[in-house]
């Protein structure tokens, strides 16, 4: 008896749980109203110019995100006056935790659940509580030449995003923001692992342009502009990027006819 009650109190746990990831996700994706977003910057190593560099940052460095999804959003059909606002974050004290390498299942679900209860007590702003909160690690790239993985995850709306502690990469940073900002949005990869190359259609920006190849611009999930069948170049800034039908999609912005 005592072993049954247990079950039913666990599965109604998971499913308060539940409904309330589906009511959040269903928010973040009405774009009915803004979605306030928290930008915290962290210095991922000890380097001085890299704490120079986080010293600099405003809400003002993110401003550009905001405009590429005003402009994206209206693309799309929708009339948010700000679908996004950006908010910068005070730095925490501690660093997030981050993926263990080559984890499995259970190791990825234990480190989404750590990052979770830490992102709780290290998200508050002056303002509105967020609803996404992106955690940005810095560094410093005479240390760093190849930045780790980053994570964008849409249970919690929460992402560790690695970038370059440069002025000269900002705007490149801003398309490693936006691409997992959207994974917290509910947006997934659209582009081959293994070579880093964008899949056809659905990481295409045009993917019903003809010829199919040059593409003019990066879908923001595929990574990269793709201009020939072996060659995709990284995108400069936000403007060579679009949000493409799949992605639309996959965050609201386009209703499913299927």
């Amino acid at each position: 008896m005592f072993r049954k009650v247990r079950i039913a109190i666990l599965l109604l746990v998971l499913a308060t749980v539940a409904l309330g990831a589906w009511r959040s996700q269903s928010r973040v994706t009405a774009w009915e109203h803004s979605i306030h977003v928290a930008v915290f910057p962290i210095a991922a190593d000890d380097s001085p110019a890299t704490a120079r560099h986080v010293a600099t940052l405003d809400a003002a460095a993110y401003a550009d995100i905001a405009q590429w999804l005003q402009g994206e959003s209206e693309r799309w059909g929708r009339s948010v006056l700000q679908p996004v606002i950006l908010h910068r974050g005070p730095t925490p004290a501690t660093m997030p935790p981050l993926p263990p390498p080559r984890a499995d299942m259970l190791d990825a679900i234990t480190w989404s659940l750590k990052l979770r209860w830490w992102a709780s007590r290290h998200d508050r702003i002056d303002g509105p509580a967020p609803a996404v909160r992106l955690f940005v690690l810095y560094h410093d790239p005479e240390r760093t030449p190849t930045l780790p993985h980053s994570t964008g995850l849409a249970k919690g709306h929460v992402g560790v995003i690695h970038t370059f502690a440069s002025p000269l990469q900002q705007r490149q940073n801003a398309v490693i923001i936006a691409h997992e900002l959207l994974h917290t949005l509910g947006a997934s990869d659209k582009y081959d692992p293994a070579s880093g190359m964008p899949l056809w259609p659905q990481g295409y920006a045009e993917p019903e342009r003809e010829p199919r190849l040059p593409q003019r611009h990066a879908e923001i999930m595929g990574g990269r502009i793709p201009v020939a069948p072996d060659r995709a170049d990284i995108p400069e800034s936000l403007a060579d990027t679009l949000i493409g039908p799949e992605t639309a999609r996959e965050i609201g912005l386009l209703r499913s006819t299927r």
